[in-house]
């Protein structure tokens, strides 16, 4: 008769045990470990660079050649003194394009490379991908917007005195006026983000967006029908700019519209709502397709 010995095999202590469940599971993944690794990715891009390099350049350029343009007209004109925040805005249109660049590459870029499947193997849930890469991107555009108001106000500095422009922050219009310009950016560039995570290809999503900004707005004014008037005031470019426009300017544009005449903020209210239209919708699909 004989006896069998069993070796038991040494246990893993507790600790490891622990942390070996957890990365098993998924849960020791923290969302600001995904916003640190989706800021390291955002970053390291030499589109990202360019991309932000040439919205400062558009937004500068613009705000000097506006001011410029101005002075001329205003020297000629005799007219009186002017909100400076107008002429730091100026270029918003072109730096609209760019950050909807921006946006879309942030989410397309992973899909045309294959990068995303490594992405959603670390973070298997997906939700808090989509949302660390948003708050990277929106904090991108709104440094860079402010940067680029900022060197805008040292570029335009030479004309200030011949358009007797001033900056008060104190006025409430002047306040809107300077701080819609990053409120506005940060608000599109999320926007074709959206558009970007549902149609999850760069030249689509890029044509979906610059459309939806620019072509479909323009192409609407020219239908003379009750119905579309109803609908453009409402379309997220032309409600969320008039963020954007002093009160002179938002009444010239009522008066020669006959639909919703919207506030400021009820018109960035409504641009919001497409961007939060967007994202929601694309979390929800980006739990059920495969990456």
């Amino acid at each position: 008769m004989t006896t069998t010995t069993r070796t038991a095999l040494p246990a893993l202590p507790e600790a490891r045990t622990s942390r070996t469940n957890r990365t098993r599971s998924g849960d020791g993944v923290t969302f600001a470990r995904v916003v640190v690794a989706e800021w390291a990715k955002f970053t390291s891009l030499r589109s990202t660079t360019w991309t932000l390099v040439a919205t400062v350049v558009a937004m500068v350029g613009v705000s000097v050649l506006a001011a410029w343009g101005t002075t001329i007209d205003a020297v000629d004109a005799g007219t009186g003194p002017m909100n400076l925040a107008q002429f730091l805005g100026a270029g918003y249109q072109l730096g609209q394009l760019s950050v909807a660049v921006l946006g879309v590459l942030t989410i397309t870029g992973e899909y045309s490379t294959g990068m995303i499947r490594s992405t959603f193997a670390a973070v298997p849930r997906r939700v808090p991908v989509l949302g660390a890469k948003a708050l990277v991107l929106a904090g991108v555009v709104a440094l860079t917007s402010l940067v680029s108001l900022a060197l805008s106000y040292l570029a335009t500095m030479p004309f200030h005195d011949a358009l007797g422009a001033r900056l008060d922050l104190g006025d409430p219009e002047t306040l809107r006026l300077t701080l819609g310009v990053p409120l506005y950016l940060v608000a599109i560039s999320l926007l074709a983000f959206g558009v970007g995570v549902l149609v999850r290809h760069s030249a689509g999503a890029l044509t979906a967006v610059i459309a939806l900004l620019l072509v479909v707005e323009n192409v609407l004014m020219l239908i003379p029908l009750r119905v579309i008037e109803l609908i453009s005031p409402f379309l997220p470019s032309t409600a969320g700019r008039r963020l954007l426009f002093d009160q002179e300017t938002l009444t010239a544009v009522d008066a020669a519209t006959s639909g919703a005449h919207l506030t400021p903020w009820q018109g960035y209210g409504v641009l919001l709502a497409w961007v939060a239209g967007l994202l929601v919708l694309g979390a929800w699909l980006l739990r059920r397709r495969d990456a």
